[in-house]
């Protein structure tokens, strides 16, 4: 079987989810080619996994202070050399192609009928999951974006219907958390005002992340350039984690039990919905602007506890082998029998919309 698997690199999130689905593929008698979109090629880092990999540009949200800017958006998209990658992609040469909301390789599948899974947080939002923010656009962008044949969406609950849980990287060794330590990433805040939030709490040492940051130490306040390996070390040993509204990052937190405090990027759906959903279920606390306040509430709440999810990868590859794609009930409750929430967790509350 050979297997296109377009990945959207607009956010290192799809990229570690790929990476988890590369590991388990790559163990079994299929050849898998990637393609990733959404960012400058330069920009990729920590890309061993996924072999002789390709890039395009694809299509991105420019963002700026928090926010998606949609008219910069539109006004920067190269929508004729869109069309171009599209029609020359040779999808025809493949037996199935896997999409994590790439715009590229799901087009090419279309057009072409080539059979085509999608395989992303956003095709949880078809189903009646919380949606904050939600409007005719981001239901279109949610549907056309990038058009699969079989949708299938991770999500950290399951809401009644054939979801996923989230495929997160195994945590491997876990170190005791330092109860002073925080792990911050907020790409899409400026660093000045990252730092200026961080900067009234000298007792507590904040690892901020960040692409604009160098590797320097401004006493409590550690700056760090991306990096993979230094980032999951000190998410290891850190007693809660500050981030932007994304999935994977709180879907690793939460398997490792640290404590979130989140902040949903302006203007962006998929992140508004998420902060909603993890407020609800009890499992994060959130702020919609960059608040000292509200971290100083965070900061005195207890510890977390993990949530246990399971090794997904393994039984999903599992399935898609099989090619019975039209059937996913099986594989989902299967594997989220095997979940386990905190006490405090409100799974009940988790199905209300905003």
């Amino acid at each position: 079987m050979r297997i296109l698997y377009g990945v959207q690199g607009t956010g290192n999130g799809h990229i570690t989810r790929a990476r988890v689905m590369a590991e388990e593929l790559a163990k079994r008698d299929v050849q898998v080619d990637f393609l990733f979109s959404g960012r400058d090629a330069s920009e990729y880092f920590d890309m061993e996994p996924f072999g002789d990999y390709q890039t395009r540009r694809g299509l991105t949200f420019v963002t700026e202070r928090g926010g998606v800017k949609l008219l910069k958006t539109l006004s920067q998209s190269r929508l004729g050399e869109l069309w171009r990658d599209i029609k020359s992609l040779p999808v025809r040469d493949y037996d199935l192609v896997i999409n994590d909301f790439e715009p590229i390789t799901a087009w090419a599948a279309k057009l072409a009928k080539v059979p085509s899974v999608g395989l992303s947080h956003q095709a949880s939002f078809l189903q009646p999951v919380p949606k904050d923010g939600e409007n005719l656009s981001s239901r279109l962008l949610i549907r056309h974006f990038a058009p699969v044949n079989i949708e299938l969406g991770v999500h950290w609950y399951h809401f009644g219907k054939n979801l996923l849980p989230p495929i997160i990287e195994n945590p491997g060794q876990q170190k005791a958390p330092r109860h002073n330590k925080v792990l911050v990433y907020l790409p899409f805040e400026s660093i000045e005002e990252v730092q200026a939030l961080l900067e009234p709490f000298p007792d507590v040492e904040f690892y901020c992340y960040h692409p604009k940051a160098t590797f320097e130490d401004r006493g409590h306040i550690h700056l760090r350039p991306p990096s993979r390996g230094a980032f999951h070390q000190d998410l290891a040993d850190a007693m809660g984690v500050i981030a932007n509204g994304g999935f994977e990052l709180p879907s690793e937190a939460l398997r490792i039990g640290k404590k979130l405090l989140l902040k949903p990027l302006h203007g962006q759906f998929e992140q508004l919905s998420n902060v909603l959903t993890l407020r609800q279920l009890g499992l994060a606390s959130v702020m919609y602007e960059l608040s000292a306040g509200e971290l100083d509430a965070w900061l005195e709440l207890p510890a977390a506890q993990p949530v246990s999810y399971p090794e997904v990868a393994g039984s999903l590859v599992d399935w898609l082998l099989a090619g019975n794609l039209n059937d996913s009930e099986q594989l989902c409750q299967g594997l989220w029998r095997q979940v386990a929430f905190p006490s405090y967790c409100k799974l009940s509350a988790g199905v209300n919309n905003s």
